[in-house]
């Protein structure tokens, strides 16, 4: 979604000085709902132009009901709207204002979230919102060091024990793979670390060099499994302490090194760069930096590496309301872009590429139903605004997914004449 402007659809505070407005004492009968004017209709008739025909209803504060649908078909959801500002949210800034009124309980969706999204996400190129993104350079583009790290602490450290409550047992806050319908959210989890480590055909002795490591699972496995030694940094203090003191517990301490620190600054030699799930956290106008890192650690003969990020199919804004409360900065690539600036300049060759938007959409699905069973946790850790916020944030990133809104890219690539590759792909899928 896209947009210009922001609208602050926070609940007002009342009005100060000797007009104020007198607070009801306690107990006393709720004040009626604010009957619906002329003006509350016509915006009602810009929704529905705006953003229709969806498979859905448009309730008001006065109980009045409103198709938003042109054709004879069941809705999936009602969405409720609790104010005037709500409404006009909407109208002026809908991919913004949704967000910030679902959120603080301004609007209410009673029935499928995820199928009332899906509908929005389907609609949404088809509607005037949607508009011409700007310059991907100017998106993210002050991502500098401190930025960065700032925008990691806002969603990575929210704490452990919250993450404990809806991830697999490995801590891995990035995309499985599913090599069955059956499989389970743990078991996809360590197939997707697999396949990483065969794409990259890991050797024993290598060293690898991991940019976003999380909570080093993904460092730990390679280690583990390849008998390989890898660096691997990330900017969020929790996840780096969870990372060092797993690490020291399973006895790989001397071959997995966890670093506080920026991608940029990684030094050293290495065969193999690997990153699961950052690319989208660095920004259009940091990709030439993040290139030539990579040129620069990787060995000349057969350096090679894997980026697995969230992408898109034509360049375009991430939705603003996610920018604002999930994920500041960020921004997610198309192919183009990524070859364009990070592999291109530096004469990296690419062998494969792999759309797993799919298994992500099932990926979320299992953190979705994981987290409602611990939405009373969540609550009690933080507050009911904030399980509003994370709700919103997973289904809406489901149904990205699952009407190709958003991709899931995995991408290897290699030195540019390097002949020790797969020839086909028996290896991966064995």
């Amino acid at each position: 979604m896209s947009g210009d402007s922001l609208i602050d659809t926070t609940p007002a505070p009342p009005p100060a000085g000797p007009r104020a407005r007198r607070r009801a004492p306690p107990g006393a009968p709720a004040r009626p709902p604010r009957p619906v004017r002329p003006l509350d209709r016509w915006l009602v008739s810009l929704v529905r132009k705006g953003l229709g025909p969806l498979p859905a209803r448009m309730v008001l504060w006065d109980g009045s009901v409103w198709p938003l649908d042109t054709e004879p078909r069941e809705p999936v959801a009602d969405l409720v709207m609790r104010d005037r500002r709500a409404l006009f949210g909407l109208v002026r800034h809908p991919s913004l204002s949704f967000g910030e009124s679902y959120m603080t309980g301004g609007i209410e969706v009673r029935g499928d979230l995820l199928a009332f999204l899906e509908a929005v996400y389907r609609r949404w190129e088809h509607t005037p919102y949607a508009g011409r993104p700007r310059k991907p350079w100017k998106l993210a583009s002050g991502n500098t060091v401190r930025a960065a790290r700032e925008n990691v602490h806002h969603h990575y450290d929210l704490g452990n024990e919250f993450y404990r409550l809806w991830l697999d047992r490995e801590l891995l806050y990035t995309c499985a793979y599913y090599p069955t319908p059956a499989a389970t959210l743990d078991e996809a989890q360590v197939e997707k670390m697999e396949q990483v480590c065969r794409k990259l055909r890991l050797r024993a002795g290598e060293r690898v060099i991991e940019a976003g490591c999380g909570w080093g699972s993904l460092a730990l496995y390679m280690a583990r499994t390849r008998g390989v030694t890898v660096r691997a940094c990330n900017l969020s203090r929790e996840q780096i302490r969870y990372a060092q003191e797993r690490a020291r517990a399973e006895g790989l301490a001397d071959r997995v090194e966890f670093v506080e620190d920026d991608y940029r600054n990684m030094k050293g030699a290495y065969d193999v760069f690997v990153s699961v799930g950052m690319l989208e956290h660095v920004g259009a106008a940091h990709y030439a930096a993040l290139g030539e890192l990579i040129d620069r650690c990787l060995a000349r003969e057969r350096g090679r590496g894997l980026l697995h990020f969230i992408g898109r199919d034509r360049p375009g804004e991430l939705n603003p309301w996610i920018r604002k409360r999930i994920f500041p900065g960020a921004y997610p690539p198309t192919l183009r872009e990524v070859l364009a600036s990070i592999l291109e300049p530096w004469r990296f060759s690419v062998l494969d590429v792999e759309n797993m938007r799919l298994h992500y959409a099932r990926t979320l699905g299992h953190w979705r139903e994981r987290f409602e069973v611990a939405a009373s946790r969540v609550a009690a850790m933080f507050d009911d605004n904030f399980v509003r916020t994370w709700r919103l944030y997973l289904a809406g990133s489901q149904a990205s997914f699952t009407t190709g809104y958003m991709q899931l890219f995995q991408l290897t690539f290699a030195r540019t004449g390097d002949n020790d590759v797969a020839c086909t792909r028996a290896e991966l899928y064995r």
